[in-house]
């Protein structure tokens, strides 16, 4: 590290940082070894007195710095505002995300890894392997959020373009680039991917959307409509019923299957949801879901273990979409 030109008045807080920036439980540092590097690499020169007197000044001021009397003695950081158990859960967050690209990753753990000492640094560095996986390269998707979230603060509606992709692997906008608007209720992270979910007032109802396929947007000067904000939206419930954030309509669906799956449906809507037993070996249960393929691929999936008793119409609507496969499978 060069040596910068210190202001000694400033030997506090200089000290504090090379405390924060490179001491640990494993790396404390002594009143020696403190005086080297403020006289080194900040052209302060102090006395080991001076340097007690600070250190006490900053556990006034609330820093914790514990006094390890082992066989390496000497000072280091003790508690921080995040353990590096919990940054290192934060990196796997990061790196794995898929709609984070890769060199925004990189950025956000390399701020990461200031929350800790530089040795422990070292253990993140180690950590990081960006995944051979799908990761998106539309950076706006930051700035996407960043405006959801202050127009839904300060009330206002969105305008954005949405984008599709076509089958040369490229996008193209929707609807030839018309703008829609709608009243943003609240963002929710499902399948990995950012939804937000919106009240389209010239639809008349709720409506979500894939933050990272929105394009161009800004915040309206209208304000939000009424009607949306009389809309009660529980993204827990959302996110429980509504299958790959696909569309369709609410029903009360009713099931029975075999004991052992049970957790199946526990896993998916959560506890709270209406179940009893209807014999030695098996279950009955309903629970409030959005009617769509992509429930019925869920379904199918489990096998024949677990089956739709009602209402009439779901069950028909599942016997089409089982029609169907059979059909495209036998041509």
């Amino acid at each position: 590290m060069a040596t910068i030109m210190g202001i000694p008045g400033l030997k506090t807080f200089y000290l504090m940082q090379i405390l924060l920036e490179r001491s640990d439980e494993e790396h404390p540092l002594n009143a020696s070894a403190l005086q080297k590097i403020l006289d080194r690499e900040y052209g302060v020169t102090v006395n080991r007195t001076t340097i007690y007197s600070d250190i006490a000044k900053l556990e006034d001021f609330g820093l914790d710095i514990v006094l390890c009397d082992g066989k390496t003695k000497g000072y280091y950081i003790g508690s921080r505002q995040f353990e590096l158990a919990e940054l290192k859960l934060l990196v796997d967050a990061v790196q794995s995300s898929k709609f984070i690209t890769e060199k925004k990753s990189r950025e956000l753990i390399a701020k990461l890894e200031t929350l800790c000492s530089q040795n422990e640094g070292k253990q993140l560095s180690n950590q990081v392997m960006i995944y051979r996986r799908a990761k998106t390269s539309n950076e706006t998707i930051y700035y996407n959020v960043d405006m959801i979230h202050t127009a839904i603060y300060q009330n206002r509606q969105i305008a954005y373009q949405y984008v599709e992709w076509t089958v040369r692997k490229e996008t193209e906008l929707r609807h030839g680039g018309a703008f829609s608007e709608v009243s943003p209720l609240l963002l929710i992270w499902d399948d990995e991917n950012y939804y937000l979910i919106a009240y389209d007032e010239k639809a008349e109802k709720i409506k979500h959307y894939r933050v990272d396929k929105m394009r161009s947007m800004r915040i309206l000067e209208q304000e939000r409509s009424p009607r949306a904000l009389e809309e009660q939206v529980d993204p827990v419930d959302f996110s429980k019923k509504t299958f790959g954030m696909f569309g369709g309509e609410d029903s009360a669906v009713r099931f029975t299957g075999k004991n052992e799956l049970a957790g199946v449906l526990l896993d998916r809507f959560g506890t709270d949801i209406w179940m009893r037993p209807l014999d030695d070996g098996h279950f009955t249960a309903q629970v409030t879901v959005t009617v769509s393929p992509q429930f019925f691929g869920w379904l199918t999936a489990i096998g024949s273990g677990l089956k739709i008793t009602g209402p009439e119409e779901v069950k028909e609507k599942y016997r089409a979409y089982l029609e169907d496969i059979l059909e495209s499978a036998g041509k």
